[in-house]
């Protein structure tokens, strides 16, 4: 082999390592948040661990509930574990029964299934890109023009949204894990420092065309709560939406 030949032979080896160790990072940026919120689901699973949802006291401010409502909440259940959500700290723990807190008490999601705490932002406009991925990028968005726990129609939320599969890491993870909730399973709703609680009722696949559900959300003459995401994850084919209704 001539000495050519063997820089060639060394640069499209280099050039060829450089395509798969791109590659394999990209497959983990893209996947790496999911695959993280499906394997912590799965310990939760085998350890038996059961997340709930807490109670405000109505003694406890407005203030406070928003800025220091974990630290209340530690101190009125001594001896039990407190997480913002199931991450690793409560996947870790021996603790069998664990309380979520919400990230906001003003306006917050908790899934108690899933263990699941985001804050929600409200009236985001869910037909334009440049102000909703901004704000999925940090938390659930509820649709503009939708309604707010309390009233009749559609309180509509989503943390889908992407407009590539490689931005699925991005956008999707906080809702990935909707697509094990089922019939019966309870999901919290923190608005105005007040708590709203739901039972899932059914889960739907529709296209992604379909706006009816924003669009004449104040048409529906009950309370109903809709989360939405990405279906199947990673592309923006179609929605899952799961249902749910006043407990």
């Amino acid at each position: 082999m001539t000495r050519s030949e063997i820089i060639r032979f060394l640069i499209l080896r280099t050039v060829g390592n450089f395509l798969l160790l791109f590659a394999i990072f990209g497959v983990f940026a893209t996947f790496g948040p999911i695959l993280y919120y499906e394997a912590s689901y799965q310990i939760i699973q085998f350890k038996g661990i059961k997340y709930k949802a807490p109670e405000i006291n109505s003694s406890i401010t407005g203030s406070e509930k928003t800025s220091k409502f974990g630290e209340i909440i530690a101190r009125q259940n001594p001896g039990r574990t407190v997480v913002e959500g199931g991450g690793l700290a409560g996947v870790l723990s021996n603790v069998k029964e664990q309380i979520l807190i919400p990230k906001d008490t003003e306006f917050s999601i908790l899934i108690p299934k899933i263990g699941a705490s985001s804050k929600i932002y409200a009236n985001i406009d869910s037909s334009n890109q440049n102000n909703f991925l901004p704000i999925l990028q940090h938390g659930v968005a509820h649709a503009k023009g939708t309604v707010f726990p309390g009233m009749n129609g559609n309180i509509y939320l989503f943390a889908h949204s992407t407009d590539n599969f490689w931005n699925v890491g991005r956008y999707n993870a906080i809702f990935y894990l909707l697509k094990n909730l089922s019939s019966g399973d309870e999901i919290v709703i923190f608005y105005q420092n007040v708590r709203h609680d739901y039972k899932v009722v059914e889960s739907r696949v529709v296209e992604a065309s379909d706006v009816s559900y924003v669009t004449k959300s104040q048409e529906v003459g009950q309370e109903t709560l809709i989360l939405q995401t990405c279906w199947p994850p990673g592309t923006t084919w179609k929605r899952l939406l799961v249902i749910a209704e006043p407990k």
